[in-house]
């Protein structure tokens, strides 16, 4: 399993409304990540906005985001959350994450 960390960073005056997003993400969107092969996946906010995600997949973050790419449900809860980040107009916030590299991990 490949153990993957990101970040990204939301708008600082929209944090409140990203976390009830998050407190009730659609069924049909947990479903596609799981097929998509995201397993442990966790999302974790500094105060400032600040995001940091973790999950585990088989194969690479790219090969995770290309599986996503392909499902419906997934467009959908991109376009609806892309205003909640600082990114470029118009890009997708899981095309939008920095990989961080992996230094240390204990089992």
């Amino acid at each position: 399993m490949k153990r993957v960390g990101f970040m990204l960073k939301v708008k600082a005056d929209r944090l409140e409304e990203y976390k009830e997003h998050h407190r009730n993400v659609w069924p049909e969107m947990q479903q596609a990540l799981r097929e998509s092969g995201w397993h442990n996946y966790s999302l974790f906010l500094r105060d400032d906005g600040l995001l940091f995600g973790y999950f585990e997949t088989p194969e690479s973050l790219e090969a995770a985001q290309a599986a996503m790419a392909e499902r419906e449900v997934n467009t959908r809860w991109q376009s609806m959350m892309s205003e909640f980040f600082e990114i470029p107009p118009g890009a997708h916030p899981d095309q939008s994450f920095i990989e961080l590299e992996e230094i240390f991990h204990l089992d």
